[in-house]
């Protein structure tokens, strides 16, 4: 099983907490163990949630308009993350 590397833009699925089995995309690295994820719903761009890493696990996809830097929207992220589930 490969495993993906945790990086800006990647979608995440929550192993631990409140929030476990729901997926995230990561929106910031803040050192090596901690990162900002969004979920456009519970967790918008103005209000990330700091997660370790260690509690996420990459499914190995990556939205392109967040790894590039461009500008993005709750609704957005939602519309991306439905996909995702399907």
């Amino acid at each position: 099983m490969k495993a993906y590397p945790i990086e800006i833009g990647s979608v995440v699925r929550s192993k631990a907490g409140r929030d476990e089995g729901r997926l995230f995309v990561v929106t910031e690295i803040i050192d090596d163990d901690f990162v900002y994820v969004v979920n456009g719903a519970l967790r918008g761009i103005e209000r990330p949630k700091k997660k370790r890493k260690k509690h996420l696990k990459p499914n190995g996809s990556i939205i392109s308009q967040i790894a590039a830097g461009e500008r993005y929207e709750d609704h957005e992220i939602r519309a991306w993350l439905k996909k995702e589930e399907q």
